[in-house]
């Protein structure tokens, strides 16, 4: 085949890939030309090893040419092909895909549950599992086994939520919301034997006005060790090494006698506020007294052992329980713990 054969074929194959529609046609140009085993060209590069080798050269050259001609013809219509499907995919508008893609809000522990988990971690350290327990709780693990019965003044102090009881209401087994995580003391005591360390984080639910510092749905955490020869100084040895692992040296902390019907004797810990120092009368998160409670305290009673099988002559135990959303406002500054429920990402992305 002549060398001006070579060029006519190599025009038509590209004026052919040119008007090729979609890229079916494009590929079939492809192979009607460039096929390995019937494209044209092929043909023509079989045909050189049969020519005299006086004409091998300028045929051969020709071949290589039309071959480089249409592999052109082939990336230019490819490439236009492919704008034109990218064009009508964003129908039609002008896009600059250069641009960065948009960021991925990732998500993050909300303050609470960091808390949580900061609580557990410290305590760990000391040697206290983590556990959990039923929300919707019985009168008898919620106030009765913690020396707390009917008729009680103690019961004043906890604003109950009742619930009615789905097995017929019995009058002599009254469901209710959780006020504290003090029945997780006896669940645990009712199927351990001592030692006993235990930390208790959990919702707990009091029908009562909200404000700076308190909520009617909100989390406590609660401890208990129970072992032989435990005494207060254990008690406050852990309180204050847990304080110093949360908050650091700076905080000032103040332990006094206080009362809980579960424990004897009973003290409560609490922080400076950190909101005024003690120098506001009228702050809104201490009301003026420059001290936050954070947590109550004491020995396990001799009762409550006794009620569980535990010989308390044998066996000591001390227990403390306090807020977590307030462990979490001392912790970031928080002057309101409703703006930890209030949803606001703009508040709650800081922590």
């Amino acid at each position: 085949m002549p060398g001006e054969e070579l060029r006519e074929l190599a025009n038509r194959a590209v004026a052919e890939i040119a008007g090729a529609a979609d890229d079916a046609a494009l590929e079939a140009a492809r192979v009607k030309y460039l096929g390995r085993k019937e494209g044209a060209l092929s043909e023509a590069t079989k045909r050189i090893a049969k020519l005299p080798p006086g004409e091998k050269p300028a045929y051969g050259a020709a071949v290589n040419e039309g071959k480089l001609r249409i592999e052109r013809a082939l990336e230019e219509r490819t490439r236009a092909l492919r704008e034109a499907r990218v064009a009508r995919d964003l129908g039609g508008e002008r896009e600059d895909m250069s641009l960065p893609p948009r960021r991925v809000r990732v998500g993050r522990l909300h303050p609470i549950s960091q808390t949580v988990r900061e609580v557990s971690r410290v305590f760990a350290t000391m040697g206290f599992e983590t556990v959990e327990g039923p929300e919707i709780e019985w009168d008898y693990y919620n106030f009765e086994a913690l020396n707390i019965p009917p008729g009680h003044p103690a019961r004043e102090k906890w604003q109950t939520l009742w619930i009615s009881n789905p097995l017929g209401d019995d009058p002599s087994r009254p469901l209710l919301g959780r006020t504290h995580t003090s029945p997780m003391q006896i669940r645990v005591m009712e199927q351990r034997r001592p030692p006993v360390r235990v930390v208790i984080p959990g919702r707990c639910y009091r029908y009562e006005a909200t404000d700076a510092i308190r909520e009617s749905i909100f989390f406590q955490y609660e401890g208990l060790a129970i072992d032989e020869k435990l005494t207060m100084a254990d008690l406050k040895g852990v309180l204050f090494s847990f304080a110093r692992q949360i908050f650091g040296s700076d905080r000032k902390i103040r332990f006094r006698i206080d009362y809980f019907p579960f424990t004897e004797p009973s003290a409560e810990i609490a922080f400076d506020c950190f909101s005024c120092e003690g120098r506001d009368p009228e702050c809104r998160v201490c009301g003026g007294d420059g001290w936050i409670e954070a947590a109550g305290c004491g020995m396990v009673h001799p009762d409550v052992l006794r009620r569980v099988g535990y010989d308390p002559k044998r066996y000591q135990g001390f227990a403390f329980g306090g807020g977590i959303e307030r462990l979490a406002m001392l912790r970031t500054g928080a002057p309101d713990i409703r703006l930890f429920y209030q949803n606001d990402l703009r508040y709650l992305e800081q922590f």
